[in-house]
């Protein structure tokens, strides 16, 4: 037998499978122990678990009173569930009961999860020699003012860098600003910022075959996540100016721009182009669930991922190289084990109705909803054109090409 960790995917999957059955069998002698109260600890459980389902459904896939009426159903019914717990006495064994079905739950789905280890190792870096002339790029309002807050530019100019600043009150051409820096000598480019601005400075690199630097001072940095860097303190990634590794990584392209970490169609990409979404991310996303959630209404996707056909998706994400942990609920949140395997990860949704929403909430990367699959090429297209979002860079026509990331 397996221990967890020891590298054994279907060791790992059993152990899961083995502790979500004892936390169901603990979960049965709780309300057992409760005597004559058990099955009414059930049945009031399994009506106030469908009540408030149904409020939280009212919630995110309806507008106007509907959702009012969702969101006060789904805050009542546990409540009042509670009160007869209280009442009869029996809350105790329904807290311990309620809890060890929730283990078995996670469990379980844990256990049903596609194994990550078969894929191939993590990247590995080489010694880098330090650069002669690096020029970094730093936008000052990157990820709350982390360029100020971290002293990124005495740091770099102290360690022999050349630094830009962007002027945050303008439009600045960034790609623009690299290439110029390439013409007057630059033998490294480096980007404190978020993850677009490292895209475009990315592919001027690429374009010179230039050793890039990734500075962690955006507000989410995916993709210095991905590398391996620390993103609670970006300083620390100026260290690669005198001591660092080298490793190739893929760049993608959408529509003739690059793209290190995602792009996304349709229902997301129209989320977070509209102008509120900046200030109010949460309020902005329950506006538009309801044309995800009930299926018939929002703009549909037709998308070929290399020969395989994807119709009627009403959300697409496109990523450089697939995320580890592909899920609908935290796909950006999760992992790339790899950035240099030379093809796109995909991850479709396709939601008709109140069964397949419910179904993905359940099942996650096996709902019969959620298309998860790997190209080197995907061609997207809707009528009317669908709303592209790209996130730190572009996916799709050309298959990624390689070049040069340092950390």
């Amino acid at each position: 037998m397996a221990a967890r960790g020891t590298g054994d995917p279907a060791g790992e999957a059993r152990e899961l499978a083995r502790w979500a059955l004892l936390a169901m069998g603990g979960a049965a002698a709780a309300l057992l122990t409760a005597l004559g109260s058990g099955l009414l600890i059930l049945l009031s459980g399994v009506v106030g678990l469908a009540a408030t389902a149904v409020g939280v459904w009212w919630f995110l896939a309806h507008r106007g009173p509907l959702r009012v009426s969702g969101a006060l159903l789904a805050v009542a019914a546990p409540l009042v569930t509670l009160g007869l717990y209280v009442t009869w006495g029996v809350w105790v064994n329904a807290f311990v009961a309620l809890g060890l079905w929730g283990v078995a739950l996670s469990c379980a789905r844990a256990a049903l999860r596609r194994p990550e280890d078969d894929r191939k190792a993590l990247m590995r870096g080489e010694p880098a020699e330090p650069p002669r002339r690096p020029v970094l790029i730093m936008n000052p309002k990157s990820g709350g003012g982390k360029v100020g807050r971290f002293g990124l530019v005495a740091r770099a100019e102290a360690l022999g860098a050349r630094v830009i600043l962007i002027d945050p009150s303008s439009p600045a051409d960034v790609a623009g600003l690299a290439r110029k820096a390439v013409a007057e000598g630059a033998d490294l480019l480096g980007v404190a910022g978020g993850d677009g601005t490292q895209a475009l400075v990315a592919e001027v690199a690429a374009e010179h075959d230039l050793p890039f630097l990734v500075i962690s001072a955006g507000t989410r940095n995916h993709f210095a996540l991905d590398l391996g860097l620390d993103r609670t303190d970006p300083s620390r990634c100026l260290d690669a100016l005198t001591d660092g590794e080298e490793l190739r990584v893929d760049l993608g392209d959408v529509a003739g721009r690059p793209f290190v970490n995602t792009v996304s169609f349709g229902v997301y990409a129209d989320v977070v182009q509209r102008p509120e979404y900046r200030d109010d991310k949460a309020g902005t996303a329950l506006d538009v669930l309801p044309d995800l959630l009930q299926g018939g209404l929002g703009d549909r996707l037709d998308a070929t991922a290399d020969a395989t056909p994807l119709t009627g998706q009403q959300a697409l994400l496109v990523s450089n190289n697939p995320y580890a942990a592909p899920d609908p609920f935290g796909a950006v949140a999760a992992r790339r084990t790899r950035l240099d395997g030379g093809e796109l990860g995909v991850i479709g949704i396709r939601v008709d109705g109140a069964a397949q929403a419910a179904e993905l909430a359940v099942l996650g990367n096996r709902a019969t909803g959620l298309n998860i699959l790997t190209a080197r090429r995907v061609e997207v297209g809707a009528s009317p054109p669908a709303p592209r979002a790209p996130r730190g860079a572009a996916p799709a026509p050309p298959s990624p090409s390689p070049w040069t990331a340092r950390r």
